[in-house]
């Protein structure tokens, strides 16, 4: 039997709605955790406030194109991701200035720290589970 794709029971309308479930709920949770000030773990903080930061672009671009790879989308965000942590060690003006705004220091970050690309790989692998059983769950096959 054939689904249209934009039928409510085809498999991808079903993933979809799954990936942006999941793209609202770990959105507040990464920022929560990112900013929580509880027990003066700020390391821990931050770890998994990354990890969240990739599982989010994981989930976008897969929301996006959701016939996508998930090793190949998991891969790419961890590569553009620690491009983009490198990128924090220029510092060239219209870089400086983007990076005073909200969103450009929530996407480009402001300091660069070796050890983030430890959460940016958890992050990553974490995403890749997640959009691959989610696939599953979903009758997806990605």
């Amino acid at each position: 039997m054939s689904f249209s794709p934009f039928s409510t029971r085809h498999p991808f309308f079903r993933y979809r709605v799954g990936l942006l479930i999941s793209i609202i709920f770990i959105v507040p949770l990464g920022y929560i955790v990112r900013f929580s000030q509880g027990f003066g773990l700020e390391w821990l903080y931050d770890f998994f406030g990354s990890v969240a930061y990739e599982i989010f672009w994981i989930l976008l671009v897969v929301f996006i194109h959701p016939k996508a790879s998930p090793t190949l989308t998991a891969i790419g965000v961890f590569i553009a991701t620690c491009a983009i942590e490198f990128l924090q060690l220029w510092k060239p003006p219209f870089l400086e200035a983007l990076r005073m705004t909200l969103l450009g220091r929530l996407v480009l970050g402001n300091t660069f720290i070796w050890t983030d690309f430890i959460s940016y790989f958890v992050g990553s692998f974490a995403g890749w589970l997640w959009v691959r059983w989610l696939g599953k769950v979903c009758g997806a096959n990605s």
